[in-house]
C-alpha cells in the first residue's frame, strides 16, 4: 500500500532537484522514493502551481451520487414494495443490482428478495410425526457408507 509523502517531504525534493544537487533517479534515491514520483512532482507544480497530495481524485468515483440517493428515497416512499430492478430502471443507472443493494443497506432499508405475493402457509403435510427415513426395518447398509457405494449382490 502506498503513503502518501509529507508536504515536508515533497517540498525537500523539489528544493534539492532546484538546487541541482543531482538527477531525479539521484534525487529519488536520496529521498528513498521513486523516479517517477520525483517527475511527477515536479510535472504537479509545473501544471497546478502546487504540491500537495491528491486525496480527492484517488480512488474508484461512486455511482451513487447524493442526487441519485434522494431519487431513491424519493421512489421508496412512493412505492414501498419496489422490486430491485424496477429501482434500477427507474434510476436510469447503469450499475449492478449488488449496487443498489448495498446501498440500501448504507440507508439503512432492506428488500424483498420475492415479488410481493401471498406467503406459502406452512402446515403439516402428514397426521403424525413422521420416523426420518426409517420403516422399522434392519438396515442394510453397513454404518458409515452409503447405499451408493455399499456392495452390491454377487449375480450367479
Amino acid at each position: 500500500m502506498r503513503k502518501t509523502l509529507s508536504l515536508d517531504l515533497r517540498e525537500r525534493i523539489l528544493a534539492a532537484y532546484d538546487a541541482e544537487q543531482g538527477s531525479r533517479e539521484e534525487i529519488g534515491r536520496r529521498f528513498r522514493v521513486s523516479t517517477g514520483m520525483v517527475k511527477k512532482l515536479l510535472q504537479q507544480r509545473r501544471q497546478r502551481g502546487d504540491i500537495g497530495p491528491q486525496h480527492h481524485r484517488s480512488g474508484r468515483k461512486p455511482m451513487f451520487l447524493a442526487a441519485h440517493r434522494q431519487r431513491l428515497d424519493r421512489l421508496i416512499s412512493q412505492k414501498p414494495d419496489i422490486t430491485l430492478m424496477e429501482m434500477r430502471s427507474a434510476l436510469e443507472l447503469d450499475c449492478s443490482l449488488p449496487a443498489i443493494h448495498y446501498v440500501l443497506v448504507e440507508m439503512g432499508l432492506t428488500y424483498k428478495k420475492r415479488l410481493s405475493m401471498r406467503a406459502n402457509r406452512i402446515e403439516l403435510t402428514s397426521p403424525g410425526r413422521g420416523k426420518s427415513g426409517s420403516d422399522g426395518k434392519p438396515v442394510l447398509t453397513p454404518p458409515g457408507s452409503f447405499s451408493s457405494t455399499s456392495p452390491g449382490r454377487k449375480q450367479t
